[in-house]
């Protein structure tokens, strides 16, 4: 099994040239070999127990086959001493004296040793050093600032932990350059720019950073330096887990046993975390929603959580920040509510919109921050009004709705630097491009791009790569699709697209050549994707001809 269950781009820039790797200390490797003790004597009384369970039977049987083999074994024994008799081997170490008048050197013919300055010179050195490789390794790990990365949430057999990739737009070229392991399945993630951990003190309160935060099926939430590869522990993590030392070899193990509290309370959460919003305006806010049915904003600097918020009673699974009013935040759960809540007064009831069934995402529209969109399980798409509040929430109102997909409507994007133009992907494995004016929404292409269920599309945030959409999903690929090279976007935004590769027939989608088992079980790939566009793969304005 493999999927990706989210992702995130990086801005152009940001990223370290050339990123450190994480050197192991003395420190780590004493607590390694201590808890590699700690296994071991767990090992040893397992298997004493396994021991002192045997039947008395078969440990009588298996003494009277070990007898048996201790004669075996000294016959043989016997028989090789005979054998090595001839060759004398217990004088074999035994130095002859030396004849009257002849004298022992200490280091036998000295005359012959050969001494070389530099090891290159010794023939017998074989091994060199190789300052080529190092550089070589060096330039693969290079990042430039033409470069985005994109951080995919993944889970490969069973096996949880980020992707980090580098999109190379002029080289149409998407590939891993790192990884990072995970306690728990990924949920959700989101980029930080402000730096996070240790020596929080030194650190000057308009420095940038590179960092990403992971929601897990656990309750902690880890703060990560993408800057940082081959490393083992994240840079601080948010929630009960951060009282925990991480070179204590005994809290390792039996944390492993330890049942978390699953007593909401203020502190941190108690249940997966399914979405995180970090604040543009206010850098070291950090605001993140639960399966425990609540919100929880927390201070980066000092990596406690500052409030908690209950404004729900089912799993709250999408939160968004308003792009202007800096402490408004937008909360979508199961509960089939969509909530707007001022984080500065958590005790006054706010605007609350009724949906038709399970809230899947929400989102603030970049261009208008008075809109918003949601999207539910059913696969409707709603635009609502915030200055036309309900006064009750079946009362609310949608400025207009649309059954945008046949099934549930995972993700939704509204592309930041251009205006009306937004994205949504779906559990029917689609991805659907729209144009949306003040008359409406207009669909512009639909598409199967071969990820299976769509969990993630993310436009990229940099004007040079507007059009660049990143979609993933449950086959555990990633794809970037450049959408101006569709001829039905192009058409709907002449405007922005007039210097993309508008000569071109071909679209551009690019995409890292994975094995995937989900083809056998599902009857191939699916159309669309990196083998092409099949005849019904996807549809767009210019089948119609307009």
């Amino acid at each position: 099994m493999s999927m990706i269950t989210a992702s995130v781009w990086v801005p152009r820039g940001v990223a370290a040239a050339f990123p450190t790797k994480y050197d192991v200390d003395e420190r780590e490797l004493e607590r390694i070999s201590n808890l590699t003790k700690l296994q071991l004597n767990d090992a040893k009384d397992d298997l004493e127990g396994f021991k002192r369970g045997a039947h008395t039977k078969e440990a009588e049987n298996e003494d009277s086959d070990m007898e048996g083999d201790r004669v075996r074994l000294s016959q043989s024994q016997t028989d090789a001493d005979d054998d090595l008799k001839e060759y004398d081997l217990e004088h074999y170490d035994s130095d002859e004296e030396a004849k009257e008048g002849e004298t022992m050197p200490m280091f036998g013919n000295a005359q012959s040793l050969a001494y070389h300055e530099s090891n290159a010179d010794d023939p017998y050195i074989t091994m060199q050093e190789n300052r080529e490789g190092d550089d070589g390794e060096r330039e693969e790990l290079q990042i430039l600032t033409t470069d985005n990365l994109v951080v995919a949430a993944k889970v490969e057999d069973e096996v949880p932990y980020l992707e980090v990739y580098v999109y190379e737009d002029e080289a149409d070229n998407l590939y891993v350059h790192h990884d990072i392991m995970l306690p728990a399945i990924p949920l959700c993630v989101e980029w930080l720019d402000l730096p996070v951990g240790q020596n929080l003190g030194t650190i000057d309160k308009d420095s940038r950073g590179n960092y990403v935060a992971v929601g897990t099926m656990e309750p902690d939430i880890e703060l990560w330096d993408l800057d940082t590869i081959d490393s083992m522990y994240p840079n601080a993590i948010l929630g009960q887990g951060a009282h925990d030392d991480p070179l204590d070899p005994a809290q390792e193990l039996k944390k492993k046993k330890r049942k978390k509290s699953k007593k909401v309370n203020d502190e941190y959460h108690v249940d997966a975390v399914l979405a995180l919003a970090a604040s543009r305006q206010h850098r070291n806010l950090l605001a993140s929603s639960s399966a425990d049915k609540t919100i929880k904003l927390w201070d980066l600097n000092t990596t406690k959580c500052a409030k908690s918020y209950s404004h729900h009673t089912d799993k709250v699974c999408s939160i968004a920040w308003h792009p202007k009013e800096t402490t408004v935040l937008l909360s979508g759960s199961y509960d089939q509510t969509v909530v707007v809540a001022d984080m500065r007064t958590p005790d006054v009831k706010a605007p609350t919109w009724v949906v038709e069934s399970d809230v899947e995402t929400v989102m603030w529209d970049p261009h208008d921050s008075n809109y918003f969109y949601v999207t539910t399980e059913n696969g409707v798409l709603h635009m609502n009004d915030i200055r036309n509040a309900p006064a009750v929430p079946d009362a609310a109102k949608a400025v207009w709705m649309l059954q945008a997909h046949d099934q549930s409507i995972s993700s939704i994007d509204v592309n930041r630097v251009i205006p009306g133009f937004l994205a949504t992907g779906s559990s029917d494995k689609d991805v659907k491009l729209w144009n949306v004016q003040p008359t409406g929404p207009s669909m512009v292409v639909s598409r199967n791009v071969g990820v299976g269920k769509v969990f993630s599309t993310q436009f990229a945030p940099d004007p040079e790569v507007a059009f660049r959409l990143a979609v993933a999903g449950s086959k555990g690929a990633l794809q970037v699709w450049d959408t101006s090279t569709n001829a039905g976007v192009r058409r709907a935004f002449a405007s922005q697209t007039s210097k993309a590769n508008g000569d071109s027939n071909k679209e551009r989608i690019i995409g890292v050549q994975e094995d995937s088992s989900d083809d056998e079980e599902e009857g191939g790939p699916e159309p669309g994707g990196l083998d092409g566009p099949s005849e019904n793969g996807w549809e767009s304005m210019d089948d119609d001809g307009t």
